[in-house]
């Protein structure tokens, strides 16, 4: 087993340095299971971050159904396959408001890029709409709307990004952070049909995740919503971190912010690990942009990752992963509450199910400052602890919990005990 520096260095050789690792002393996993990573030194990590093994690491179910299907079949879709259908049924099933076709992809990304096109055909507009702290993929087109992570490449010029309020942050009125945030959108809205772009689409993460889950005021969703389409638009939402159970309370994200979107992105947990994406949209829309277009994409839409994508959602059900999301986040939410109220340093809790965060600041009310180094500190020692978090927000100084719906009652104590002695062992 090669030591973490050597792997490193190695690292460095082939992927290059400039791939991030988390954490100072980068960690090598060997193994993992449920909601548990094996080291290599032997050490068990709990992990309360990862999103993407759904519905827990090595899941049995979703290991069977892709090794034997696997071992069964695996074309693309220009072949008949029950498999692919069957899951099809069973993943629409999920939707509601007229959302009852799909598309197939390998990635979020591919999935994002795929929406922005029909967006883009269906309105003859090419403008978007975005949060001014947000991450949506990986290509040439997403990488110039990307205003939440550091790239090279500028903001497209059909890109107007939208600063997204949090109430936690801004002691004004609700009803001011409305209007004023509204207003901004309305000049960002002329600004695409003055410059001749005019507005294809808002692209949006249901909870606003990467900004740091800010507390928005009643109303933004709804105004957001009804301004893009009055200006012509569609309205995309990106479920691939808010999706498939992770409030609690409702399947998708698009449904917990009380909207309902005409396009529909799914990725990572969807295939609890293995590389698969969709776009979900109507009838009309998938018929006008299919009967202009022969999409294909050879990958997307297999019988093996039909039989994950299927396995993920019967796992769902049997275990009940987003009830149990709804009753361990509400417990979770009660001591981060209490966190909020006991250190000074900590701004606001953020608790959306399963999804929970504490926000850091020097300060309070309207002199308080991000705290990102107070942030970063929680997350080493939580790892010295032995349990894995990470950080959000555009200074990077909000708490990310966000771990596998296997996550349960047994792990809560475990995390809640690491946590609060991260936070005591914090020194200002």
């Amino acid at each position: 087993m090669p030591s973490n520096a050597e792997l490193v260095a190695r690292r460095n050789r082939t992927i290059g340095p400039y791939s991030p690792l988390f954490y100072d002393e980068p960690l090598q996993f060997i193994a993992a299971q449920g909601v548990w990573f094996t080291e290599a030194g032997g050490e068990r990590y709990l992990d309360g971050y990862n999103n993407v093994p759904h519905v827990g690491h090595c899941n049995a179910r979703v290991v069977r159904a892709l090794t034997e299907q696997a071992a069964t079949i695996n074309i693309n879709t220009r072949y008949l396959n029950a498999r692919v259908v069957d899951y099809s049924e069973r993943l629409l099933a999920a939707f509601d408001g007229g959302l009852d076709r799909v598309f197939y992809g390998n990635s979020g990304s591919e999935a994002n890029e795929l929406a922005i096109r029909i967006a883009r055909q269906l309105t003859g507009n090419i403008g978007m709409i975005v949060s001014d702290y947000s991450y949506h993929g990986t290509t040439i087109t997403l990488a110039g709307l990307t205003t939440g992570l550091h790239t090279s490449v500028p903001l497209d010029p059909w890109v107007r990004p939208l600063r997204i309020p949090d109430l936690d942050r801004d002691p004004r009125p609700a009803e001011v952070v409305l209007a004023e945030t509204l207003g901004q959108l309305d000049l960002a809205i002329a600004s695409l049909q003055e410059a001749g772009y005019g507005v294809a689409a808002s692209l949006f993460d249901s909870l606003f995740s990467t900004e740091g889950m800010p507390r928005i005021p009643a109303g933004l969703i709804e105004g957001i919503v009804d301004r893009i389409r009055a200006a012509g638009g569609l309205v995309i939402a990106d479920e691939v971190q808010s999706g498939f159970g992770r409030t609690g309370s409702h399947m998708w994200g698009y449904q917990y912010a009380g909207m309902t979107p005409d396009l529909v992105t799914l990725g990572k947990p969807m295939g609890n690990g293995h590389p698969m994406s969709a776009v979900v949209t109507s009838e009309a829309i998938l018929d006008e942009f299919g009967s202009q277009n022969e999409f294909f994409n050879t990958f997307a839409g297999n019988p093996v990752s039909a039989a994950v994508g299927e396995a993920v959602l019967i796992e769902m059900e049997e275990e009940r992963l987003m009830e149990r999301a709804a009753s361990v986040g509400a417990r979770a939410a009660v001591r981060f509450h209490e966190f909020a109220e006991r250190y000074e340093f900590v701004r606001a809790a953020k608790c959306n199910g399963m999804f929970l965060g504490l926000d850091f600041a020097y300060g309070s009310g309207a002199n308080a400052e991000p705290a990102p180094a107070l942030a970063k500190q929680v997350v080493e020692e939580m790892k010295r602890r032995k349990v894995l978090i990470s950080r959000i927000g555009r200074d990077e100084s909000v708490l990310k919990v966000r771990p596998p719906l296997a996550f349960g009652p047994e792990e809560l104590p475990i995390l809640l005990e690491a946590l609060e002695a991260s936070l005591e062992s914090i020194r200002i």
